[in-house]
């Protein structure tokens, strides 16, 4: 079973989601970020939970080299889409899709499927695979 796996089964048996695994740097600490969600939404004593569970895993398999810190949040409400399940499950919220030529979609996600999305924009409805996306992420309009 890898980490991931691991982190996964872990935070099902919690109750909620895996969304995404972060490895990032920041003001020269190493972080290991994992975002999880709920349709219920994402308590901070969830995360607590969910870190005290996870910390042991990480001890006997070490995701990043010297010393880091665990970081276990909600991606928030506006978020990175970078697998088929993020799309399926943001249908209804409104996206900015950028392809790999730097053209910009931006409007609601109305379909998702295991091959392609659809965004209602301004000008109408845009499909594109996934294969032509270099980014998407979710936006709340203020």
């Amino acid at each position: 079973m890898t980490l991931e796996e691991s982190i996964e089964m872990t935070v099902k048996g919690c109750g909620v989601e895996l969304y995404d695994i972060l490895t990032t740097k920041e003001n020269d600490r190493d972080i290991f970020r994992i975002y999880i969600t709920s349709k219920d939404g994402v308590s901070l004593d969830k995360c607590a939970e969910i870190s005290r569970l996870v910390s042991p895993i990480l001890d006997t398999n070490e995701p990043m080299y010297g010393k880091y810190n665990l970081e276990v949040s909600s991606p928030g409400i506006e978020r990175k889409l970078k697998k088929t399940a993020h799309y399926i499950s943001s249908i209804g919220e409104n996206v900015k899709v950028k392809d790999f030529d730097k053209n910009v979609l931006k409007g609601e996600l109305i379909f998702a499927d295991e091959n392609e999305i659809k965004v209602k924009t301004q000008e109408g409805e845009e499909t594109i695979s996934y294969d032509k996306i270099s980014s998407a992420s979710t936006y709340f309009e203020w």
